[in-house]
């Protein structure tokens, strides 16, 4: 069992530990005042190409895999989980395509997103369907050679600077809760019928714009079908795919709003000493690193098995610990970094206000914590993660 980064995986963490911290660091206030999306950034990741990290190479991509963009997303987070979301969504989108689609859709549809022509979004979610996936109600009826989807999903990130978008939508009837009742469409962004409605005030990650997309009447070919009609199983193991990819972002701004508490803190002076002098203090640092270094384990190893393919249901419990602690755990961070600026951390003079407001979206995205919990317990009621 080795624990060590293959000499390609530390090279691309030394590489973009560089670039996170030379060219995302200091972009990373201005980003969130401003809530302008950071096509400098963007830019920087094509050009470096981390933006086909998680791609194979027959589809224009470098194959580090899901460990690799893994690995790139936690550096990235450091700074900003903005930053660190534009990189997620090169694998979120894409993740069904990889799974069930043809290989002309992966032709035509990945290789852009690896070169940076284009930007793709996510849609799953509708305001009466979060976490309760089949209460979806966006439909897709059979035309001759075409689907007719009608629908809004809603709290999709990057929905404003998407080109194509993979849909779920009901092709049973509307009311079903079958899980046959549900197919996954490449729907692009210049067809009829495709608009974007409104776009979401957010607490924090601001910058990729969150919103709804409109859906009145689109014809989308046949061919935009990703694998078979009946797709719930698809965008479920399109999740569990990313479970450490989010995860990633969680461990890096743990990461990232540790080592700005503790460089504040042995500067502050108090009581005759500086604060990180404190046992107190000394306590809380030594828990949160204990708890980042036991969430980057849970996450490398999922990473790992979803590179292996093992993102079925008998995994599940294994990614969903590594999304549900490491989320968890940079809430946390956020929050004890926080406490020890003290008022000082309140305020916008210091970076501890922004990951805190940062933090808590990823307890909620892509399966909340709540959701993880219950996956895992399955798991275990299922014997699927078992000790005997």
């Amino acid at each position: 069992m080795d624990f060590e980064l293959s000499a390609e995986l530390a090279e691309l963490q030394a590489t973009v530990r560089k670039l996170a911290q030379e060219k995302v660091a200091p972009r990373a206030r201005e980003i969130d005042e401003t809530g302008e999306y950071p096509q400098d950034l963007f830019e920087l990741f094509r050009d470096t190409g981390l933006l086909g990290l998680v791609l194979p190479e027959e589809y224009g991509g470098s194959g580090a895999g899901i460990l690799g963009l893994t690995i790139a997303i936690e550096e990235v987070a450091k700074y900003s989980n903005t930053a660190a979301l534009m990189l997620l969504l090169t694998r979120l989108p894409t993740g069904p395509v990889l799974i069930a689609g043809s290989e002309e859709q992966k032709q035509k549809y990945l290789r852009p997103i690896a070169t940076g022509e284009q930007r793709a979004g996510f849609g799953l979610s509708e305001p009466q369907a979060g976490s309760d996936v089949v209460g979806m109600r966006t439909k897709a009826v059979r035309d001759g050679n075409d689907f007719v989807l009608n629908g809004t999903k809603c709290w999709m990130s990057g929905v404003v600077q998407a080109d194509w978008y993979c849909i779920f939508a009901k092709t049973g009837p509307a009311d079903s809760r079958k899980h046959d009742s549900i197919s996954a469409f490449i729907v692009e962004r210049s067809w009829p019928g495709v608009s974007v409605g409104r776009t979401d005030h957010k607490m924090g990650v601001r910058g990729v714009d969150t919103g709804e997309l409109l859906l009145d009447d689109v014809r989308v070919p046949a061919e935009n079908l990703v694998g078979e009609v009946g797709g719930f199983r698809l965008a479920m193991l399109g999740l569990n795919s990313m479970r450490p990819i989010v995860a990633a972002r969680g461990i890096g701004l743990a990461e990232g709003a540790l080592m700005y508490a503790v460089e504040y803190a042995k500067e502050r002076k108090a009581f005759g000493k500086t604060i990180a002098d404190m046992q107190g203090i000394q306590w809380k640092i030594a828990e949160l690193a204990t708890e980042i270094e036991a969430a980057r384990l849970l996450t490398y190893r999922a990473a790992q098995m979803a590179d292996d393919g093992k993102f079925t249901r008998e995994y599940v419990p294994f990614l969903s610990m590594a999304k549900y602690y490491a989320t968890e755990v940079a809430v946390k961070a956020s929050g004890e970094a926080l406490q020890i600026l003290g008022a000082a951390g309140y305020m916008k003079d210091h970076l501890t206000e922004l990951y805190y407001r940062d933090a808590k979206q990823l307890t909620i995205v892509e399966g909340t914590s709540q959701i993880q919990l219950g996956l895992i317990a399955r798991g275990v009621i299922d014997h699927d993660l078992w000790w005997d």
